[in-house]
């Protein structure tokens, strides 16, 4: 938003420097980009007027001018075009300084004197306009500086707005925004309701009320729009950027700049029948005022009359319904559209228009009649006419429905760290244009006008205090904490405590999307219905994961495919099982390995990693809460895994995790050659462990004894070995499964499982009864359920 110093100071007038004011709106969140004067660096230059004119004796292109200032008549040479008699020109006299170095003396040009110099817009710096005299109203004082005929002694000061201070976008917002920061009045232009002159009207239907809730037409009548737009009306619209057109155009501009609601006007004699505001037809035709065609979408919405499409609602207008030099009767619009509505819409044409900038962040609901009244005034002072009564159609059921808010004065000093006095609070919200009253004893309760959309919380409000006051004048307090380190749960394997380890064991991090393709869903948890985006990304990430292990697996592919062919890839995440209505976010830790066994090296070989490889590295997280003893690998089944090589994970009964080789046919479709191990366990199952406490070290030797049992092929090892420790007693001290043989000289059936059992008392020596006493008891339990025998 651009605008003029000078007019904001006509509506608000705060005793500060332009510096101040500048610096004051920036740090209101009213960010100025820039200042900018509206004319450059002259002086010597007073408004003078060409009595006559006679061509140049010896230039075709020259002309000899006697020029006026009030009191003398100068004789000066100009090339300008429009160098005539009768109009009013800067006449830079003698001694004027143009720049800032360029000084204006007597010359002569092809043999004739010249007494001065006649200025173009470009050479005041007022424009870029270079194309002739810059010709002033018939009415400016001769001789008066043109600085003073013109305000030059002005500045243009371009706000950045954020997209919810569309209440800004107008001379009145800021006004507005200027006063409450200074407690200054704000003195607003008289707006008075326009008598009709006569009845006619177009009638108007809104077929899309919810889009355009509020819509307000007014016919007026013999319009002369061969009068000029008034220079202060050219040069605030220059100022902000605007390029004066004609009055018609140049005043809905105006109204637009000043009270902040865009308006259009068509020519009356275009209209086939009356308005219809209503979504445009699929492929419809129209052709804008910057002469572009375009096809209109059926989510357009569009201002037609009775037989075609007429403008872009809240974006741009048709050229055959535009305002023309003869154009004698026209039809002014003022409406509300829907914000969401308007959004996007010019975007998507290949536009941007001052109106889609106000619409698409928000304007004032009840601003339509007011600004019609105040362009229809303007219209009758600048080019007459005869206005007709207003016609308005608006649907209360979709206008803005705007709830009180109740603010409290405790929450203002736990947001801001100051108490502010009830007055102050209730002055700065009044001066936003809010209705104050008091609904108990620190409370107060908020009527939003219809400017301000963007609030609608009591933060909003507690937001606006702390602008108004200043962010600069907020307490600063620093923050206080106990800083003491806190303890850790010895009891516990904490996440940062498992991914060091991992990392220790060579694994690296990865981090993945938590929404996969569905189809990868599929093929990890066929049969299960994943829980789906509504709005996802991309069609390959529509999925809420299931198992972390689809990302991984991708992670290992886009290694493989990149000649890293031994990867090692870890991640903790959220997994998610389940439909809304009865969602399961469940913290997980998984992990997979490819590849050889150790990097590459002259000192081993390059096994390939196994099974066993990743079972070592889940045993070793087992253990870090300090419980492993408490966890089982029990064989089982998953539809992602090798149907042999899949072991549960299982704490007291109970579901820990899976272990396994990815499965063959998965690893296919994946495009994965070489084989995979994957893990993944519930992180809030491996976390609780058991405190470590200290068990005094015996003197005593300890007593060892070596068996190797004949069991079932199927017998698991762990089943064994869990057998074995119920039956050894409290004084064994170690149980290892040393050798696994299957093979010459045992039955095809049957394997041989060798164990090694350490026993040691801590206050004696243990005797040889005692122990062969211990294993024969730990035979006679293996026998009984495994069938279990000594091998020969």
């Amino acid at each position: 938003m651009k605008f003029s110093e000078q007019w904001l100071r006509d509506w608000v007038n705060p005793q500060v420097s332009r510096d101040e004011l500048v610096a004051r709106l920036s740090m209101a969140g009213l960010e100025v980009d820039s200042v900018t004067p509206v004319a450059g660096a002259f002086s010597g230059v007073v408004v003078g007027e060409i009595l006559a004119t006679e061509p140049h004796p010896d230039a075709d292109k020259l002309r000899v001018c006697q020029v006026s200032n009030g009191s003398e008549t100068f004789q000066v040479v100009c090339g300008a075009p429009n160098a005539r008699p009768g109009i009013r020109i800067p006449f830079a006299m003698l001694g004027a300084v143009l720049g800032d170095d360029f000084k204006i003396k007597k010359a002569k040009l092809r043999g004739v004197e010249s007494f001065g110099m006649l200025c173009s817009a470009a050479e005041l710096k007022v424009s870029e306009e270079s194309d002739g005299l810059l010709e002033l109203p018939v009415d400016a004082p001769l001789g008066q500086d043109i600085r003073t005929c013109l305000n030059l002694d002005d500045a243009s000061i371009e706000v950045d707005l954020t997209p919810n201070r569309g209440d800004c976008l107008s001379l009145a917002g800021l006004a507005r925004e200027v006063g409450a920061l200074y407690g200054a009045p704000v003195t607003r232009p008289s707006i008075a309701s326009v008598p009709p002159l006569h009845d006619e009207v177009r009638p108007v239907e809104v077929l899309a009320s919810q889009a355009c809730p509020r819509y307000l037409g007014r016919v007026v009548r013999n319009v002369d729009l061969s009068r000029p737009t008034p220079q202060w009306m050219v040069e605030r619209l220059r100022r902000s950027d605007i390029r004066a057109i004609d009055p018609a155009v140049d005043v809905t501009n105006y109204v637009m700049l000043e009270l902040g609601q865009p308006m259009h006007a068509f020519d009356l004699a275009e209209l086939r029948g009356g308005i219809r505001v209503r979504m445009a037809e699929e492929g419809e035709k129209l052709v804008l005022l910057d002469g572009q065609e375009v096809s209109l979408r059926a989510d357009t919405l569009v201002i037609a009359d009775h037989e075609r499409a007429l403008a872009i609602a809240g974006v741009m207008g048709g050229e055959h319904s535009g305002v023309a030099a003869g154009t004698r009767d026209l039809f002014l619009e003022s409406a509300f559209f829907d914000t969401i509505a308007i959004a996007g819409k010019a975007r998507s044409y290949g536009l941007h228009t001052d109106a889609s900038h106000r619409f698409e962040r928000g304007v004032d609901w009840q601003l339509a009649r007011e600004a019609m009244e105040r362009a229809t005034a303007l219209l009758l002072e600048i080019v007459g006419g005869e206005p007709g009564p207003i016609v308005e159609v608006a649907d209360p059921a979709s206008l803005p429905q705007v709830a009180p808010i109740t603010l409290r004065a405790e929450r203002i000093e736990q947001m801001l760290g100051l108490r502010m006095e009830a007055a102050e609070v209730e002055r700065l919200l009044v001066a936003l244009g809010l209705t104050v009253s008091s609904a108990a004893a620190g409370q107060w309760q908020i009527e939003v006008p219809s400017h301000r959309f963007d609030i609608s919380l009591e933060v909003d409000l507690i937001e606006e205090l702390g602008r108004l006051h200043g962010y600069n004048n907020l307490p600063v307090r620093y923050p206080q904490a106990r800083l003491a380190p806190q303890a850790r749960a010895e009891a516990r394997g904490e996440l940062p405590v498992l991914r060091r380890l991992l990392v220790a064991r060579g694994y690296q991090e990865a981090i993945t999307y938590s929404f996969i393709d569905p189809r990868l869903f599929e093929l990890f948890t066929p049969g299960v219905e994943p829980l789906t985006l509504a709005n996802p990304i991309s069609a390959d990430m529509a999925a809420m994961r299931a198992s972390l292990w689809p990302g991984l697996a991708k992670a290992l592919q886009h290694n493989l495919n990149r000649q890293q062919s031994r990867v090692r890839l870890f991640e903790s995440g959220l997994r998610f099982v389940g439909q809304l209505d009865n969602l399961k976010q469940e913290p997980v830790l998984a992990g997979a390995i490819t590849g050889s066994r150790l990097p590459e090296s002259w000192s081993h070989d390059r096994d390939a990693v196994d099974f066993y490889d990743a079972k070592a590295d889940v045993e070793a997280l087992l253990a870090a809460a300090g419980a492993a003893d408490e966890y089982r690998f029990v064989s089982g089944e998953h539809p992602a895994l090798h149907p042999g090589q899949t072991a549960r994970i299982e704490r007291d009964g109970r579901l820990v995790g899976f272990l396994g080789a990815l499965h063959p046919e998965l690893g296919k479709a994946l495009g994965l050659d070489q084989p995979v191990f994957l893990f993944e366990l519930v992180l809030a199952e491996i976390a609780a462990g058991r405190l470590p406490a200290f068990r005094e070290l015996s003197r005593f030797p300890e007593v060892r004894r070596d068996l190797a049992l004949i069991v079932d092929r199927e017998t698991p090892a762990a089943a064994l070995l869990q057998s074995i420790r119920e039956a050894a007693g409290e004084y064994l001290s170690d149980l290892r499964l040393f050798d696994v043989y299957q093979g010459k000289g045992i039955d095809p059936q049957r394997k041989s499982l060798a164990v090694g059992l350490t026993w040691q008392h801590p206050s004696r020596t243990l005797n040889d009864d005692e122990v062969n006493s211990t294993t024969q008891n730990i035979l006679t339990s293996l026998e009984e359920r495994f069938n279990a025998t000594l091998r020969k």
